[in-house]
């Protein structure tokens, strides 16, 4: 069967020539009328495509022309449609923050990989952290902490020394950046329905910025993060490439 595309491309110039050329040999379709979308260019574009497209329950395959493509196949222009056809979907579940600014704002984001909490000034951050209401940690004094799906476990998380989790797992990783007090604290394994919460002392002389995947929110006073259950993406991979081997291919180099 014929599937409907519809191609979206990064502003590299790299993926919008590739845009020209699958267009050309495939035609294109309104995202809105699409059996599937195809994104050109890397994990960032693919990441923002999916935020953009939640609410078309549309599965995206993409295909790499940035620089980092975890989440994207191999890039071609032949065999397009036999390559979606035989592609393994992944559905995965984001993450919702809620955060509260120092100005009294309240803020929503959500975010496939993580929700990081980063220090906002020379000073370093001092975090009391909460999960399901009960105080597991009264003081962490850090550069910063995140929580992170399995889907963004090699991303940040794994920079920060976090551990990967297999894509199937419902566990999320709570992980610390530069740890000072208590002393190289490494983070915890939670379950996915926990809910999270940050809250910031001294905020004032310590400030502290949450960032949802690429979504900023400075000068937070608490920030509560959960799944979200109810908002499925949809990632179309090509068979023996899907982010369950890619996590054990990641483990293994």
């Amino acid at each position: 069967m014929t599937q409907r595309i519809a191609f979206l491309a990064s502003d590299v110039p790299t993926a919008e020539t590739a845009r020209a050329a699958l267009i050309a040999r495939y035609g294109d379709t309104p995202e809105d009328a699409a059996d599937v979308i195809v994104a050109l260019g890397g994990d960032g574009f693919m990441l923002h495509t999916l935020h953009r497209t939640q609410g078309l329950n549309v599965p995206v395959y993409g295909m790499n022309r940035g620089t980092v493509g975890f989440l994207m196949n191999e890039y071609s222009e032949t065999g397009l449609m036999e390559r979606l056809a035989e592609a393994g979907e992944e559905v995965l579940n984001p993450l919702s923050m809620r955060a509260e600014s120092a100005d009294g704002t309240q803020h929503h984001a959500l975010a496939i990989n993580e929700v990081s909490l980063l220090r906002g000034g020379p000073q370093a951050a001092q975090l009391r952290i909460s999960v399901d209401g009960l105080e597991r940690l009264d003081e962490l004094v850090c550069d910063g902490a995140l929580v992170s799906t399995p889907a963004g476990s090699t991303a940040y998380n794994y920079s920060a020394h976090g551990p990967i989790l297999p894509i199937g797992a419902d566990v999320l990783a709570l992980t610390a950046v530069a740890a000072f007090r208590p002393r190289r604290w490494r983070g915890a394994l939670l379950p996915k329905a926990a809910v999270v919460r940050f809250d910031i002392g001294e905020p004032a002389k310590r400030p502290v910025m949450a960032v949802a995947d690429s979504t900023p929110v400075a000068d937070v006073l608490w920030v509560e993060i959960r799944s979200e259950p109810s908002i499925a993406h949809r990632i179309l991979f090509d068979p023996g490439h899907g982010l369950e081997e890619r996590l054990l291919r990641e483990q293994f180099v």
